[in-house]
């Protein structure tokens, strides 16, 4: 039975022949042709969608408004499917550019070698990771080196200002110690000349016995060359100024005896002591340097005064009195 309605556009339906003269159509795998043309089929997810896609299209060719008809002889049907770009290609189709489409076979391919390689891609991430790591461990060891040479400075300034705090404490000490030395020096020389301008008796208590120049042959000079104070053994025998001790010890005839030199070099001589307080060293006016005693060539106990300038003796009482000293 004919059917009036109209075909799809592009379709060409004729009119099946009556069932008797082919029997009853079942379109199988072998019957139904692929449909080919010049336009690719986009793949949908595998084989199996392109196939429902050829099968469906030789129902609908096949289907009329009666009932089913073979389409074993019936003309190919041309059906257009444009390409879309990122589209996999028909493997069984041409190798050309779709009517309508933007994308070839070819395009893709030359799209693929111009696209960067997986390997080459990681390749250069590599080697830049190792770029970065060097370039990393070369700023560390930069560092490191620069922290040691700051610690080092560090360490060498430190030694040189502990150093020099050294050597400023000991050249402080120093003129500390050499300004002390001067201080009591400067003391020790104001008090020899304060006490060279003070005079005192060699002793007291005394009677004197011999003066200066008397002649007899007690004396081995023949004359008597110093003062004679007597006085009983023991009492004090003191400086008549300030000065200095340069002999002590005995001496013969003179018994013990004491040199006190003054500032100006004049040597004063106490001599037959029974005992010496001061041997050696600066005294003052009036220090106790001795005891009256009977050593040596002597008649008694008593203080032998002499005063000598240049190895010379000279009178002791004109040189006491010259010094304000009335024996």
């Amino acid at each position: 039975m004919a059917s009036n309605v109209p075909a799809p556009d592009g379709i060409e339906i004729q009119e099946p022949p009556s069932p008797g003269a082919w029997g009853e159509w079942n379109p199988t795998e072998d019957s139904v042709r692929p449909v080919r043309g010049k336009h690719r089929v986009a793949k949908q997810g595998g084989g199996l969608a392109r196939s429902s896609t050829v099968l469906g299209v030789g129902i609908i060719a096949a289907v009329g408004a009666g009932g089913i008809a073979t389409a074993q002889d019936r003309p190919q049907v041309p059906i257009s499917i444009p390409s879309l770009p990122g589209l996999a290609d028909d493997d069984t189709g041409p190798d050309t550019a779709s009517e309508g489409g933007s994308g070839t076979r070819t395009g893709i391919l030359a799209q693929q070698a111009e696209a960067p390689d997986a390997g080459e891609i990681l390749r250069t991430r590599i080697l830049q990771q190792a770029e970065h790591q060097n370039e990393a461990a070369d700023t560390q060891v930069r560092a490191e080196a620069a922290r040691a040479a700051q610690e080092a400075a560090a360490a060498e300034a430190k030694a040189g200002r502990e150093a020099a705090e050294k050597a400023a404490e000991e050249a402080r000490a120093a003129a500390e110690k050499a300004a002390a030395e001067a201080a009591a020096a400067k003391a020790e020389e104001e008090r020899i000349a304060k006490a060279a301008g003070n005079y005192s008796l060699p002793t007291s208590s005394y009677t004197i016995t011999s003066y200066y120049g008397a002649s007899g042959a007690m004396w081995s000079s023949g004359h008597h060359t110093g003062l004679d104070f007597a006085a009983p053994t023991g009492t004090p025998v003191k400086a008549v100024a300030g000065g200095k001790i340069i002999s002590a010890g005995w001496s013969g005839a003179y018994g013990y005896r004491i040199v006190l030199q003054l500032p100006d070099g004049t040597e004063v001589w106490y001599c037959h002591l029974s005992s010496m307080s001061v041997t050696s060293g600066q005294v003052g006016a009036g220090d106790t340097i001795g005891r009256v005693g009977a050593t040596g060539n002597v008649t008694g106990p008593h203080l032998h005064l002499e005063v000598r300038n240049g190895g010379s003796a000279t009178d002791p009482l004109a040189w006491l009195r010259s010094k304000g000293l009335t024996p």
